[in-house]
């Protein structure tokens, strides 16, 4: 007698594993970019109407506060910058996402602006250091033990370079100093950001202005 044959279900196919594609870095590849642009035109050109210039941001060239990010001093001075967007700007973008990155980049940009004018008004300041150290001041309240340690080595190594003449020691710190509540509103969580983002981002450009604003004229 016959036994009846079991019908059993087809094996399932084998997964298909697929590579995850890595987010581009829009924003830090834009920093490059623009920065390369305008040294290229800057050299060819022969002027620095980029810098930020308290008298002229006070005059109302308050693009000025931005502009100045993107505006290098010179091929080491943009080398050195652009080599640490390549190396720290790609890696933590890709982490937290173009949008929150463009924040803390944006509220590093202003803070750093706020402390070069009310430290040194006159004194005209390219570069986008300040911005940068910004990037490692969020990273301090959300990275490992490991990360962190090195990270403060390496924040110990701008401390040194930033009294070396003609280095913006008041831009570097406030940088840094705007960073770090960019890194505890990320601490906070995903849902926190997006409504602390906007206050970071005021706080930062009403101090910029308020310095530039306020600093009396000559």
């Amino acid at each position: 007698m016959a036994l009846p044959q079991r019908e059993f279900p087809n094996p399932p196919p084998a997964p298909i594993q697929m590579a995850r594609r890595r987010p581009i870095p829009w924003f830090s590849g834009a920093v490059i970019g623009v920065s390369a642009a305008r040294f290229l035109a800057t050299s060819l050109v022969g002027s620095e109407r980029w810098s930020l210039y308290g008298p002229a941001v006070q005059a109302g060239e308050w693009w000025r506060l931005l502009a100045y990010a993107v505006e290098h001093g010179g091929v080491l001075h943009i080398v050195m910058n652009m080599s640490v967007v390549y190396t720290l700007g790609f890696g933590l973008e890709r982490l937290l996402g173009t949008w929150r990155f463009a924040v803390i980049s944006l509220v590093g940009c202003l803070g750093s602006a706020a402390f070069a004018l009310w430290f040194n008004f006159d004194t005209p300041t390219v570069g986008a250091s300040g911005m940068i150290i910004s990037w490692a001041g969020a990273m301090l309240p959300i990275a490992n033990r490991a990360t962190r340690q090195s990270l403060l080595i390496w924040l110990v190594q701008i401390a040194v370079i930033s009294f070396l003449p003609f280095v913006s020691w008041a831009g570097h710190l406030g940088g840094l100093v705007f960073g770090l509540p960019c890194g505890l509103a990320l601490r906070a969580g995903p849902r926190a950001f997006p409504y602390l983002a906007p206050i970071l981002v005021f706080v930062a450009a009403a101090a910029a202005v308020a310095v530039a604003a306020g600093h009396p004229m000559r």
